[in-house]
């Protein structure tokens, strides 16, 4: 009896979905190219990190997030 208690819980613990989701992979980070600080150069590629990270960090769009913080799209 015990050895079915045991097999019952190993098929449940292997069908969690929550150990499905972590093998989910992760979005694409954002890509730097068409953007200017507010002096018109292009951010390089530590500052956009930054400025990406905190962005995902408030959990808002990307882009209204980028002009809040001082970046616009270059023409």
């Amino acid at each position: 009896m015990r050895f079915l208690a045991v097999a019952a819980l190993l098929a449940l613990a292997a069908c969690d979905p929550v150990l499905q989701t972590s093998t989910a992979e992760a979005p694409p980070p954002p890509d730097s190219t068409g953007w200017r600080m507010a002096s018109g150069k292009p951010p390089t590629q530590a500052e956009f990190a930054a400025l990406a990270a905190t962005c995902e960090a408030k959990g808002a769009a990307m882009d209204s997030c980028f002009a809040d913080l001082g970046l616009r799209r270059a023409p």
